[in-house]
């Protein structure tokens, strides 16, 4: 039998273990998966939080369901009949700009009607489809990307926004390449990305009537899904799927190469020998475990740094919000000089995260342009947070449910050469066998990216116990 250890109990962890037992059943082979979480609970980054009928989620809300991976998890693990789709309306974004949230537009008619973007703007805009294609192979910022091909008001009213909303960073130091590959892919291969979305759409049109789906130019495609219960079902549906131990409440604090193998020091003062370790903890943790194993992998871990974030829950009367919550919610450029960076409408997109006749508020305070908002008091962060609604949604009330949560480290950024870096890791680990690395830190923040990512890592041990067979 060989031992598997597993290093954090989040998505990447629990989703790696489990696709290493599955595919060790279906290969014949003999494992013993342990799971590893220095937290008193699983789930890492995935908590739902039920406190006086609200639903808040205390990280992501869920994930899109046009890519396969997390779906054909919860197949396997029959918890499909637990999913639950967004409202269609979550379809409605904002930007808050120039005193008004603006619905961003969705196709060509709307942003010629659209006031987010100025006249000069848009024909700035337009002049992407004859700028010519970058293929120098230089790790260009999102900043200099959108700059380069929209215009700088693209880039402070959409690109900019989106950054923040999804990374909670910054596109002047955000690499093009790691954070959005899809868009790079596109000018590559299409010239441009308003050439793609003209080529793609005709490309939709022939496949849709084939009964086939295709991504828009735009960004992914799908539907965000969570579940019943909030999002903490994946990761509760995943401990009860596996078959080996979890042990919660038990960090390492030591890792070492021995013979054949690897040994885990834990906090207790004891010991764990397995054949494999597979790390999904964060890159800051994985860090001081590799230090004394090999100075550069852990000085090169070092270089991925995290944004901080608060998460604000506001829950209220539904009659003391007079504005339609008809939508997902708004993000904020910089420019406007807002103390938050958006505000989903969460009872909106899942109407069920609110008690009937309330609403549900989530505000994001903070990211890598603002990292000292984490270590303002509660009472501050609220004081803020109220302002701001009351500026932009016309907000007086009191909220009847405040809950505001944390993340020191929330979120890695793939700064410019992040590809680079994960290319030296990886031939660091060419010389430690039996060691894999996977979670949010490497490629690709979202849930799928990180079922994906366990999924490979998955792939990877199996392929090595085959091989050591």
């Amino acid at each position: 039998m060989k031992k598997i250890a597993i290093i954090g109990a989040g998505i990447s962890g629990l989703s790696t273990a489990y696709t290493i037992e599955r595919l060790a059943g279906e290969a014949g082979l003999d494992v013993e998966v342990t799971v590893f979480e220095r937290e008193e609970r699983t789930g890492g980054k995935i908590w739902s939080i039920k406190e006086e009928g609200y639903l808040c989620e205390w990280g992501p809300n869920g994930f899109l369901d046009s890519k396969p991976m997390t779906l054909e998890l919860c197949d396997h693990l029959g918890i499909q009949n637990r999913l639950e789709r967004s409202n269609d309306n979550a379809r409605k974004r904002f930007i808050y700009s120039g005193g008004i949230l603006n619905r961003l537009p969705e196709n060509g008619p709307m942003f010629l009607q659209s006031k987010l973007i100025s006249w000069p703007g848009k024909i700035r805009l337009a002049q992407e489809f004859i700028k010519p294609k970058r293929n120098d192979g230089v790790d260009e910022t999102l900043a200099d990307f959108a700059r380069r091909r929209l215009g700088a008001e693209a880039l402070d009213k959409l690109i900019g926004p989106m950054v923040s909303g999804i990374f909670a960073g910054n596109p002047e130091t955000m690499s093009l390449k790691s954070c959005f590959p899809r868009i790079h892919e596109l000018e590559q291969v299409y010239g441009g990305l308003l050439k793609a979305m003209v080529k793609m759409a005709k490309q939709k049109r022939a496949e849709v009537k084939a009964g086939k789906q295709v991504a828009s130019a735009a960004g992914p495609a799908g539907v965000l899904t969570s579940f019943v219960d909030g999002i903490q079902e994946l990761t509760d549906g995943t401990v009860k799927g596996l078959k080996g131990n979890v042990q919660t409440g038990c960090a390492v604090t030591g890792l070492k190469a021995i013979d054949g193998g690897w040994e885990l020091r834990l906090a207790d003062g004891s010991n764990y020998d397995a054949d494999v370790v597979v790390s999904a903890a964060p890159a800051h943790v994985l860090k001081e475990l590799t230090g004394p194993l090999d100075g550069e992998l852990s000085e090169l871990l070092d270089g991925i740094p995290y944004a901080p974030m608060n998460v604000i829950c506001f829950g209220y009367e539904q009659s003391k919000v007079e504005r339609d919550l008809d939508g997902f919610g708004y993000l904020i450029p910089k420019k406007e000089g807002c103390e938050i960076l958006g505000t989903l409408w969460d009872s909106s997109i899942f109407p069920s995260r609110a008690p009937e006749g309330h609403v549900m508020l989530r505000s994001m305070m903070g990211g890598a342009t603002n990292p000292a908002a984490v270590e303002l008091s509660d009472a501050e962060v609220k004081q803020r947070t109220m302002a701001e609604l009351k500026k932009i949604m016309g907000v007086n009330a009191e909220p009847d449910f405040v809950r505001i949560f944390r993340h020191k480290r929330a979120i890695p950024q793939y700064v410019v050469g992040h590809a680079e870096r994960l290319a030296a890791i990886d031939e660091r680990l060419k010389s430690r066998a039996g060691l894999v690395l996977t979670g949010n830190a490497f490629s690709g923040i979202g849930l799928n990216d990180c079922v994906n990512a366990a999924n490979k890592a998955g792939e990877q041990v199996i392929a090595w116990l085959q091989r050591a067979a």
